[in-house]
């Protein structure tokens, strides 16, 4: 077997792993589902009739269809903590040490709780997806545009899991690393995802235009429900990309240091 078939085998060895560690213990991974169907549910019949009237074409009715995007992409950006979480207990517990005893390809380990992490929070998104459907939303996607859709946001989850493992390798403890990605899990409220950035004050409006979530919402919200996507299709993908790349960069960095203690 040469050593690709070896790392792949490894790899999928400890993705298996990390499947059964969701599934046995499963509060992480109903947490990453829990958060955004309240906030989806919260910000449609607690905040909906005063947000939705100030929402071109809105009304409270039709603020479920402006705002939903925005949450499913919250869901997308709430695996990260599990992710942090999970690889800081493995660092701290010293599961990896004794992994690096063994014959086990060294990417494994990261590729197994990325591509774990990824499958979950896809699985999180599907259940808000549903819980948007049951309550009112309304997308006018083809299903080229669905599938457009589920890769950005596959692209994006698959940059934060990397950023993510980056900071439970560098975490002291597991309670430390679910603090590090709060800020991606809430940046979004500071973009486009529950009211226009043009309601915005001057500095937040341009700190909300600018950073990296909201031409993933704006492209997001268009490809689902028609909107105008503009250039904001290309920035989310270089911002995924970016990001992705920074993420895997840091995670391989940092586990290399975690070798040499």
């Amino acid at each position: 077997m040469s050593t690709l078939t070896y790392a792949v085998s490894d790899s999928l060895t400890m993705l298996r792993r990390n499947l059964k560690h969701a599934q046995r213990y499963p509060s992480m991974t109903i947490s990453t589902v829990i958060m955004p169907v309240m906030m989806l549910l919260l910000f449609n019949y607690a905040f909906g009739g005063a947000i939705g009237a100030g929402i071109s074409g809105g009304g409270g009715g039709a603020y479920i269809d402006y705002v939903a995007p925005g949450i499913i992409l919250m869901a997308a950006t709430a695996g990260a903590v599990a992710t942090a979480v999970g690889v800081c207990v493995d660092m701290t517990e010293g599961i990896v040490n004794r992994f690096r005893t063994m014959s086990i390809s060294r990417a494994a380990f990261l590729t197994g709780h990325v591509v774990g992490s990824v499958i979950q929070t896809l699985i999180a998104v599907a259940l808000v997806i549903g819980v948007a459907l049951a309550i009112g939303f309304r997308p006018d996607a083809s299903p080229v545009e669905w599938l457009a859709a589920i890769g950005l946001l596959t692209l994006l989850i698959l940059a934060l899991t990397w950023l993510a493992a980056g900071m439970g390798l560098v975490a002291r403890t597991p309670e430390s690393a679910s603090n590090a990605p709060l800020p991606l899990t809430f940046l979004p409220f500071l973009g486009s995802a529950i009211v226009p950035t043009d309601s915005m004050p001057t500095g937040l409006r341009w700190f909300a235009e600018y950073q990296p979530f909201t031409p993933v919402i704006e492209t997001l919200r268009g490809l689902l429900m028609g909107t105008e996507i503009g250039s904001s299709g290309y920035l989310a993908l270089a911002w995924c990309l970016g990001l992705s790349l920074v993420g895997y960069l840091w995670a391989r960095s940092a586990f290399g240091r975690t070798a040499k203690r």
